[in-house]
């Protein structure tokens, strides 16, 4: 009995198993189930790093905005040094329209020495400048008369600067960011219209519009079209990429409803018309109304028409095909549906939207757009900008640079340069384009750099010769070897020894340097030794001076490369960029002020908050007295020295100072020269650093002097300053000339520094006619 109760209760057991397996759920019996729990895990996960994905970019920096870069801006008043025909080229470089009267601003009128100007609104570094209709009348060569059309006098005009250049992200996007504030009503109610009518009803999604795209597709056999409505096309253009899939399309479809989610409808709005790409410049996409405003019309989007708003909105739908440059019949079309939409909605009247389209496009005549154009001018911009801020801020905060360039000079410079290559290879039988040549512009008196041009080609953007090309200086040294001994108690009449020269190194090396036409004169005054640029003479004064106290003198006057320590040094054995040769003349051409060299003025954020300021900096660190005998001498050398060339060319009366250098076997010809407003430096060679046959006189100062006779010389005038003397002096003895003596010469000397005694001239020969008349 035991033995069959236990038989039936272990059956009873198993059946109960059995009934339990067979009636309770268990998920391995529903692999679909946990397939579909899985799913639904990881879609939850999705979503939420989507979510915090699309917050972070929306609410973050959510466009890379271009660094704009901008040459100085023509500052106009009475008395500017400037013609009709230099104003006339710059209004056409900024894209100013020639018309009969005044209508908008970018317009302007001449009759003959008269203009009329309605200048563009401009927001500058230090503050906003309003738009203003204003008069010149000009007179022999500059503003004669500078005031409002009510005839009131107006102190300062400043035209709004030309731009240059931008630094773009990599996609070479770019975009004028605008607030929905200040956009015209009338173009986001065409814009809603035309592409979204239930924009402010839906959600992120239109159903109809899905059904749509989707029974396109079906029939293609592919994506062919997407249905997209504002918040769509928008996550399409700021988070996604332009493939056709049904994966990207379903994404797009949850970022629209995420961000409907935690958005305002304004705010994607805004977003939108910022964002939306309008149409192509070269390689520079054009995004968001606010640019494209300014791209087809040259206004601000708040002065357009509502036909021109139209076409923009038009555009939308395919900037490319209904481009108004190139494809005119079809924006046109397309502008005018655009108004009947408008009209059908109650938008404007139906009157108004027939009227309308008649009316042309207007678009205006493409403007050239900052294309890099200086690469040479903006590897400097870019060096001095890289002390403050990091590459990829200048591509992406929509930094707004103001550099010191003036692109007439500019202009000039590298037309004069490229032309006279060809003429000077020519003229030597030196092959074509062998020859390279860098050329630097500032102003005199405060070292702005205006004008750069660091290859023969100003276009090409490779090595920077004006920035990089290091190359031995010459005779350029010699001016600061003179300064030294002007500062040490010497006077331009002291004589110095132009007799053969030895001089053993430390090594146990024999130096003799020798003059250029391989000639002694004797005894030579300081002032004659430096015009006509005797190297024996310089060297022995240099050697009594001593090497370190040149190198002292050099430091002083702003160059930084250390000074050699060996004699060859004094006659330009020393290795030099164009950029350091130009800091070292500026304190010349500033009469002893030092300023460093700056290119760039003010940087800016795209809200115009001023970022950085470049201010200009000045120190004087030579004495007025020694400065003003060097210049004068410097001055005589363009009269009747190396420089000679250019007296003969403009006249003994136009003042102008400079030095040419020439190196070893005519590899370097260099001239650094300036007058009253421009300091320029020319450096032409060759890059394989083979002769060329050309010295400073016969190769870069003839292209100093193109330029300078293309823009306009200046007088250079030197203040006397207190403590000048000035005697004659018998150029042979080099004493004060006495009774008797021909050859005479009129020197200034400072504080009493002079020869003191009078020269007796009785049987005196011909010194200077001997060496330095027939030459």
């Amino acid at each position: 009995m035991a033995k069959a109760r236990k038989t039936r209760s272990k059956r009873k057991r198993r059946s109960s198993s059995r009934s339990t397996r067979r009636h309770g759920f268990s998920l391995r019996r529903f692999p679909f189930i946990r397939l579909l729990l899985v799913i639904l895990v990881l879609f939850g996960a999705y979503w939420v790093w989507l979510d915090a994905s699309i917050r972070q970019q929306f609410e973050g920096k959510r466009w890379a905005l271009p660094a704009k870069v901008y040459a100085r801006p023509l500052e106009l008043y009475a008395g500017l040094s400037l013609s009709p025909e230099n104003l006339t080229a710059e209004l056409a470089r900024l894209g100013y329209r020639k018309k009969a009267s005044l209508q908008r601003p970018g317009d302007y009128s001449r009759d003959r020495q008269r203009f009329h100007l309605y200048t563009r609104p401009f927001r500058f570094w230090d503050g906003q400048e309003a738009a203003q209709k204003t008069r010149l009348d000009f007179r022999a060569g500059h503003i004669d008369k500078l005031e409002d059309l009510q005839g009131h006098a107006l102190d300062l005009v400043r035209l709004d600067p030309f731009q240059i250049a931008s630094v773009y992200p990599a996609h070479r996007e770019d975009r004028e960011l605008v607030r929905l504030s200040d956009v015209p009503p009338l173009l986001v109610e065409a814009l809603v219209a035309v592409e979204d009518r239930d924009f402010y009803r839906h959600h992120g999604l239109s159903l109809r519009g899905i059904g749509r795209a989707l029974l396109a597709n079906l029939r293609a056999g592919a994506v062919v079209q997407g249905g997209s409505i504002l918040t769509q096309q928008l996550v399409k253009n700021f988070f996604l990429s332009q493939q056709r899939s049904l994966w990207r399309k379903l994404n797009e479809a949850q970022m629209a409803l995420l961000l409907e989610l935690h958005y305002s409808k304004d705010e994607i709005l805004q977003a939108y018309l910022n964002e939306v790409f309008l149409g192509q410049d070269g390689a520079r996409a054009i995004h968001g109304f606010g640019l494209a405003s300014r791209f087809y019309f040259d206004r601000p989007l708040k002065q357009l028409s509502t036909e021109q708003l139209a076409l923009l909105v038009g555009m939308v739908k395919g900037p490319t095909l209904y481009d108004p440059r190139r494809h005119a019949d079809l924006a046109r079309k397309r502008r005018n549906l655009v108004l009947q939409q408008m009209a059908a909605q109650g938008l404007i009247s139906a009157a108004e939207s027939e009227r309308l389209q008649r009316r042309p496009l207007g678009v205006v005549p493409r403007r050239r757009q900052a294309s890099n154009a200086y690469p040479a001018y903006l590897d400097l911009v870019r060096r001095q900008l890289r002390r403050d801020y990091r590459d990829e801020d200048l591509r992406s905060e929509g930094l707004r640079i103001f550099t010191a360039l003036d692109p007439a000079l500019q202009q000039k410079a590298q037309q004069k340069l490229s032309l006279r290559l060809l003429r000077l290879e020519k003229a030597h039988g030196l092959t074509a384009g062998t020859l390279q040549a860098a050329m630097l512009v500032s102003r005199a008196e405060d070292g702005e750099v205006l004008a750069v041009v660091g290859d023969r080609d100003a276009q090409q953007a490779g090595f920077n010769r004006a920035l990089d090309a290091r190359r031995p200086i010459g005779s350029l040294i010699k001016p600061a070897v003179y300064l030294t001994a002007l500062e040490r108690g010497y006077h331009l009449a002291s004589l110095l020894d132009d007799s053969p020269l030895e001089w053993k190194g430390p090594g146990g090396e024999i130096w003799t340097p020798s003059n250029y036409d391989r000639q002694f004169r004797g005894q030579v005054l300081l002032h004659d030794a430096l015009v006509y640029s005797l190297n024996v003479p310089t060297a022995r004064l240099g050697l009594k001076l001593g090497l370190e106290s040149i190198g002292n003198t050099l430091q002083r006057l702003g160059v930084q490369r250390p000074w050699p320590n060996y004699p060859s040094a004094l006659l330009g054995a020393w290795e030099l960029t164009p950029v350091e040769v130009l800091q070292l003349y500026q304190t010349f051409a500033a009469q002893g002020y030092h300023s460093s060299l700056r290119a760039i003025r003010a940087v800016v954020g795209p809200d115009g908050s001023p970022l950085q300021r470049y201010p200009l900096d000045v120190e004087q660190v030579v004495a007025s007295g020694p400065m003003f005998l060097l210049n004068f001498t410097l001055q005589a050398v363009t009269r009747e020295g190396t420089a000679r060339a250019l007296a003969a060319r403009f006249g003994t009366d136009l003042t102008l100072a400079g030095k040419t250098g020439t190196t070893d076997d005519l590899r370097d010809s260099w001239f650094a020269g300036y007058d009253a407003e421009h300091l320029a430096v020319v450096w032409v060679g060759r890059d394989d650093n083979q002769p060329m046959g050309l010295t400073g006189s016969s190769g870069a100062l003839p292209i100093w002097s193109d330029w300078l006779a293309a823009k306009g010389p200046r007088p250079q005038w030197m203040p006397e300053p207190a403590g000048i003397e000035w005697y004659e002096i018998d150029t042979e003895s080099g004493l004060l000339a006495g009774p008797g003596c021909q050859h005479i010469r009129r020197l200034p000397f400072y504080r009493d520094v002079h020869p003191g005694n009078k020269a007796d001239c009785a049987g005196s020969g011909n010194f200077f006619e001997r060496w330095f008349g027939k030459q």
